[in-house]
Formats: C-alpha cells, sequence, structure tokens
C-alpha cells in the first residue's frame, strides 16, 4: 500500500506518502505562494525523493474540509484528477480529523479549531486513549461562546490544534482550565494527517469514491450568502 495525501485547507500546503503501516516523507511549504503553484510539483518532487512513481501510489488521500474554499476544493480537484488518472481509490477525510491525528496526542482531548471568522471556528473535539482516537462530537461551525460551555465540562487536558488554535486560547483560556497550545509545528494542519485518517478508513475497509467525493465547507460561502440574500429580498 502506498497512500499519497493532499493538505490544502488553509495557508500551508503539504504532501506526503504513508505505506499503510508508516509514514515514509512529508513536504511542507507555507510561503504564500498559492496551492495551485505548488501542490501538484511537491507531490512529483516528493515520489522522486522517495524513489517512486505514480504507479506505486495505490490510494490517494485529501483534507476535503472544512476550511478555506479555494483551498480545499484545489485539494479535492487534484485528488479527483489524480485518483481518476490513475485509477486508484480516493479517500477525502476531515481536516479536523486530521489535525487531531498529526498531534499525536497519547491522552487528553484534542479540540480542533480552524478560524471560521464572524467569531466563530470549525470544531471537533477528539479524545485520546492510549494513542487511539475517538470522535466526541461532528464536524461544525460553532460560535466561541457557544463552545466554552462544552470545553468546560472536560476533564484533563485540551489541546488546541489549527489556525483558530490561539483565537480560541486567548478568548477561553481564563474561562476553561487546562487549555493547552501546542508547539507552532504541531498546530498547523498536515497531509501527515490526512494520510494517517485515510490509512485508518482503509483498515476500517472503507472504500475511495472518488466520483462521490465532494468539498465540506459546512457553511455557504459569502457569494452563496448574499446571492440567497438577494433572492430573498425579490420574493
Amino acid at each position: 500500500m502506498l497512500i499519497l495525501a493532499f493538505e490544502t485547507s488553509a495557508k500551508a500546503v503539504s504532501v506526503a506518502l504513508h505505506d499503510g503501516q508508516a509514514l515514509l516523507a512529508e513536504s511542507y511549504q507555507n510561503t504564500g505562494l498559492t496551492h495551485s503553484q505548488t501542490l501538484m510539483s511537491m507531490a512529483e518532487d516528493l515520489l522522486k525523493n522517495c524513489q517512486k512513481s505514480v504507479k506505486d501510489v495505490t490510494a490517494v488521500a485529501v483534507a476535503a474540509g472544512p476550511g478555506s474554499f479555494t483551498g480545499v476544493r484545489i485539494g479535492v480537484a487534484a485528488a479527483k484528477g489524480f485518483g481518476w488518472g490513475a485509477q486508484i481509490p480516493v479517500y477525502g477525510v476531515s481536516t479536523l480529523e486530521s489535525m487531531a491525528r498529526s498531534l499525536g496526542v497519547r491522552n487528553g482531548y484534542v479540540c480542533a479549531c480552524m478560524d471560521a471568522r464572524r467569531s466563530q471556528v470549525y470544531n471537533a473535539i477528539f479524545v485520546a486513549k492510549d494513542g487511539a482516537l475517538e470522535r466526541v462530537c461532528p464536524d461544525r461551525a460553532i460560535a466561541l461562546e457557544e463552545l466554552k460551555p462544552e470545553l468546560q465540562t472536560l476533564g484533563g487536558e485540551i489541546f488546541l490544534v489549527g489556525d483558530g488554535a490561539k483565537l480560541c486560547y486567548n478568548t477561553l483560556s481564563d474561562q476553561v482550565e487546562n487549555l493547552c497550545l501546542t508547539m507552532e509545528h504541531r498546530v498547523q494542519q498536515r497531509a501527515s494527517g490526512v494520510a494517517l485518517a485515510a490509512a485508518e478508513a482503509i483498515a476500517r475497509g472503507e472504500t475511495g469514491d472518488g466520483a462521490a467525493l465532494q468539498p465540506n465547507y459546512l457553511r455557504l460561502s459569502q457569494a452563496e450568502r448574499e446571492r440567497l440574500a438577494r433572492e430573498t429580498k425579490t420574493e
């Protein structure tokens, strides 16, 4: 098995290779260049440096959202195109789950937060027990004030990850005990977590259907919200 994983849900872009047992390699870049400029060249270089080819890849995985509308769309399109061309399964995984997996906490809660603007975060909560990760709630867009009472009920350390981690910590740390900011290289979304989530899905016997894969934005884009508002006014 050889999984090629893409992560383009935020400002950074990364690519990883996983053989079903362990992470083989990962390339990460956060230079401000667009994902359309960097993603496929990074994948080509990663395969070459690992002495692998496209023919060696048996599955492709991608962070399918939530996240940046443009970023998620680019990643999903690239994964679907790669899977179609190579005739291999395509696995779309939760961006939030992949962040929790790449953090690698052995015991404790993991609160994945991506800044969704308007005092909201894209969020999911997980609990790690002896290294195994269990989901506490579904992916959602939630106001920080709504998230606060949920976090207050949790016992033990709560590790924050994602580009909304600092926002969550700065807003809630004086009201929620045991909130922990992780180190910078562990906070951001990474393709290694996408690969780990896909490997778990494959181990569970899930099949990756590239044709059915769609981005999971969790909420409408600003353009769509404005269009609906205009249509409502004309009714």
